[in-house]
């Protein structure tokens, strides 16, 4: 075989492993964080959906390296966030964010990278109960967040708050409206004492003070995979389920065991190693997903946000120099990747 068809015979091969590539990379798995200039992608005090807890910058942290980091993925690239495109391919759409403060972190971020890719975009907000929308009306777009910390239902009762590990009911109807759904639950599952949201806890109609707090977790979103799996119709509407994200309380995890939390961190771990595993509830969460017969897909975040132990509030968050925030994250920041992930899994 002479060299020249050789090429022609390996050619068809590369590509082909190429787009493979791309159409199943992980873009939250292997990678490293570099520094680009380019970022962030938009001017945080020119965002005006950013809650205080999340404003960095106008809490008057005096760094700014920690917005010029952008992740990239080993086996594939990550596309830029493109708002005007993401706006256009969501006309007279709707997404939804299903979930605690994390998802809201997520939708505040979006809104962010949405408004300032288009000069003087027209939009409302309103409130019901719950449940937050931003409409862009140039585009029919609306994006909802839904404060729901367990996915299924916690009922206040004459004997006090009940979390209803077996039931959806109370907000189901409201995400079915929705083109594009992302969920997140984790968090508040292992809160006790005066943090617990709850004082009992009802399964298949009996009452207990409390149950193993995994076996609650896993309880509570095997019934709502059960209830996507009867409820969601793929062609209309588009699930995606957000991985746990990350606290940086211990320094140990990223090689100063000094540090008690995330105060003067001002730059990732580099490199692909992170010292620590990833958290067990990451993998509970895929092994529900596993288990369903209607498609959803992970925005798995965990890995890469690992690394960010410089991207939360710390002293510059909600309770200024009193609190210490490792928990959240600043906005402008790492949740901007987040949503590039979800724009390259949706495009």
């Amino acid at each position: 075989m002479s060299f020249f068809n050789f090429l022609l015979f390996l050619l068809p091969l590369l590509l082909l492993r190429e787009t493979n590539g791309a159409l199943n990379c992980n873009y939250g798995g292997e990678g490293s964080w570099f520094y680009d200039q380019s970022y962030p992608l938009y001017d945080s005090i020119k965002c005006p959906f950013i809650e205080r807890e999340y404003h960095c910058v106008r809490n008057g942290r005096p760094d700014s390296d920690y917005l010029k980091y952008r992740w990239q993925p080993a086996a594939c690239d990550l596309k830029r966030f493109d708002g005007r495109d993401f706006l256009e391919r969501f006309r007279g759409k709707s997404i939804m964010f299903v979930g605690d403060s994390l998802s809201r972190d997520e939708y505040q971020s979006l809104l962010c990278l949405l408004h300032s890719s288009v000069p003087e975009i027209r939009y409302i907000q309103n409130r019901t109960g719950d449940i937050s929308i931003v409409t862009f009306l140039d585009f029919e777009v609306q994006v909802k967040l839904d404060r729901n910390v367990f996915l299924v239902d916690i009922l206040n009762t004459t004997i006090g708050r009940v979390l209803v590990l077996d039931s959806v009911k109370a907000k189901a109807p409201f995400w079915l409206k929705n083109d594009f759904l992302i969920f997140n639950t984790f968090q508040w599952w292992y809160y006790k004492g005066a943090k617990q949201p709850w004082d009992y806890v009802q399964l298949e109609n009996k009452i207990y003070k409390d149950l193993d707090r995994t076996f609650a977790f896993m309880r509570g979103l095997k019934t709502w995979a059960s209830w996507v799996d009867a409820a969601i119709d793929p062609s209309r509407t588009r699930v995606f389920f957000q991985g746990v994200s990350p606290s940086h309380y211990n320094g140990s995890q990223w090689f100063r065991p000094g540090a008690k939390n995330c105060a003067e961190e001002t730059e990732p771990v580099f490199g692909s190693h992170y010292n620590v595993a990833l958290p067990p509830a990451l993998g509970q969460q895929k092994s529900v997903l596993a288990t369903m017969k209607k498609p959803v897909t992970l925005l798995d975040i965990t890995h890469l946000s690992q690394f960010r132990k410089d991207g939360h509030p710390s002293i510059y968050g909600e309770n200024g120099r009193s609190g210490m925030d490792c928990l959240h994250w600043c906005i402008a920041g790492v949740p901007d990747i987040w949503n590039e992930i979800l724009y390259n899994l949706i495009i």
